[in-house]
């Protein structure tokens, strides 16, 4: 019975399989998903509808998700003239920024579905967490996909913007909390100035960066034992797209 934490899967599935079989998950253990389930990758849906299917997988919102929930409920209808009217001016540069940031194989295979699917899918997403506290093994730890954007001290989790949280990255140089750890995806651990173990995960001043850049040539996936602290990593990506 363990608790684990896995983030920016980036529609890695066989990465994802090969990692949950190298930790041993079972329905007696718990996952925390720390967003970033789709784009990128070449099967971000089949992701999805394969934790959609566990349990005991406990998915928070990443930036990835919160462009898609933006963009999918207007791609489920038909192409006409009314559709292309509706299309104002913010729905466009939600769905400009979700396609600079590589949704084409999360719209590829949602498309695919049918109506049902894709409201499961939508519906799934809406119930993402923001945030989850959570003690294991006498420690505590806040999980959170990406940071703390305009961080101050005396600034009260509730008073950070859903942006803040899944956009603005984690300064890792800062100690955020003196009895807490914070545990976050969002920036690959290859471009963390300083760290001497690109594409492994990475510890500083309480902070623990996971995503392991699963995308790119030579990043992985990874998974934190919150229980033991051990650190568990899927096979090296050999062939992708960069950053």
């Amino acid at each position: 019975m363990a608790t684990y934490v896995i983030s920016d899967i980036h529609g890695q599935y066989d990465m994802l399989m090969d990692l949950l079989y190298k930790i041993s998950f079972s329905d007696k253990d718990t996952l925390y998903i720390l967003g970033d389930i789709i784009d990128r990758g070449p099967h971000p849906i089949k992701t999805m509808r394969k934790l959609m299917e566990m349990p005991n997988v406990i998915c928070l919102l990443g930036n990835h998700e919160y462009m898609a929930l933006r963009c999918l409920e207007f791609l489920m209808n038909e192409i006409t003239e009314k559709t292309m009217a509706d299309l104002d001016g913010k729905k466009l540069n939600n769905l400009v920024l979700w396609m600079r940031n590589g949704c084409s194989t999360t719209i590829k295979e949602f498309r695919e579905l049918c109506r049902e699917d894709q409201i499961d899918i939508i519906e799934y997403i809406k119930d993402f967490l923001i945030y989850e506290e959570v003690s294991v093994a006498g420690k505590d730890y806040l999980l959170v996909h990406a940071g703390f954007g305009n961080y101050r001290p005396d600034k009260d989790l509730e008073e950070y913007s859903l942006n803040e949280l899944v956009w603005d990255r984690t300064n890792y140089d800062i100690q955020y909390y003196q009895n807490k750890y914070i545990v976050t995806g969002h920036t690959p651990t290859q471009i963390i100035k300083g760290n001497s173990k690109p594409g492994f995960i990475y510890r500083n001043k309480g902070n623990i960066a996971i995503d392991c850049g699963a995308f790119v040539p030579g990043g992985r996936l990874a998974a934190l034992c919150l229980d033991s602290g051990e650190e568990f990593y899927s096979y090296t990506n050999k062939a992708a797209s960069g950053i």
